[in-house]
Parts: C-alpha cells; sequence; structure tokens
C-alpha cells in the first residue's frame, strides 16, 4: 500500500528565476529603508500592541484638531511622516507574512512526505538486512546511528518526531 502523499508540487526553471526577479525586485525596492535590528533592540523597542495604536491614531487626530497644543520638541511633520510610513509598510508586511506562512505551511508538507517516505526506505533495509540481502546491511548499518535515543544508543524502531 502506498504512502498517503500529503502535497506534490514542483517549480519549473522558469518559475523561480520569475520567484527569485520578484524577490530581487522586493529587495532593491526596500534598499536603505529597512533596518535589521539586534534580538536585544528588538527586546528595548518591542512591537507596538493594538491598544497602543488606538492611542497613536487618537493622537494623531487631535493633534490635527489642536495643533497648538504639540510640545515644540515634538517634530509634528516627522511624527505624520513616521505615521504614514508605518501604516504603509503594515499593510505590506501583512502580505508578505500571508506569503511566508504558505511557503512555510508548503515547506512543512513536503518535508513530513519526505520525511515518511525515507522511514519506510529505512524499514525496508532493515527488513532487508535480517534476509541477508546483498548491500542491504551496510546502507541499513549506515542510517541506523542517525536513530539515536537519548542515551545515545542506536535504535531499530522508527518512533521519533519528525
Amino acid at each position: 500500500m502506498a504512502l498517503e502523499n500529503l502535497i506534490s508540487v514542483t517549480f519549473s526553471d522558469e518559475e523561480l528565476k520569475d520567484l527569485n526577479q520578484a524577490i530581487a525586485m522586493l529587495k532593491k525596492a526596500l534598499h536603505g529603508k529597512t533596518v535589521n535590528l539586534t534580538p536585544e533592540q528588538r527586546g528595548q523597542y518591542g512591537r507596538i500592541a493594538n491598544q497602543n495604536k488606538l492611542i497613536v491614531d487618537k493622537a494623531k487626530s487631535y493633534m490635527e484638531q489642536h495643533p497648538d497644543w504639540i510640545p515644540r520638541f515634538l517634530d509634528k511633520e516627522e511624527f505624520d511622516r513616521d505615521y504614514t510610513t508605518r501604516k504603509q509598510i503594515e499593510t505590506q508586511v501583512q502580505l508578505l507574512e500571508s506569503l511566508s506562512q504558505q511557503m512555510i505551511d508548503t515547506k512543512t508538507l513536503l518535508d513530513y512526505d519526505n520525511y515518511t517516505n525515507a522511514l519506510s526506505f529505512y524499514r525496508m533495509m532493515r527488513f532487508l538486512a535480517g534476509e541477508n540481502e546483498p548491500g542491504a546491511k551496510s546502507v541499513y548499518q549506515d542510517m541506523k546511528v542517525l536513530f539515536k535515543r537519548n542515551g545515545g544508543t542506536a535504535i531499530d524502531d522508527t518512533d521519533t518526531e519528525i
């Protein structure tokens, strides 16, 4: 009985070329406009939560209504640029995160298919090695070392997580 194949997808050379060109275009469009924070900086600055977005939106609205109330040390033009650009980026991030998650999910299913098929092959090698099939024992022994228990000894069963 054949194993259930969860996904079957391929990319042609032309599709991969188009995908790489699209990614290169994105990189070019973002060059000089984005930053890479360190993990420490990400922790320092954090992410704005929905409640805090409401505070920012409300402050912007009141600044528009009462420009004379804006503190002199606050650069309203810079605030407006940051506000507009953040909204633009947020929309793009949501689109890219959706595409990224689709690719990750597709890769997950491909990994699962590959792993279950590899396990089936390993089990067959274990069986053939037990039947003294020429060459099967060396393949089985070579693969067997990849299955380790916590104690460091190789196992013959394949109840491992993917």
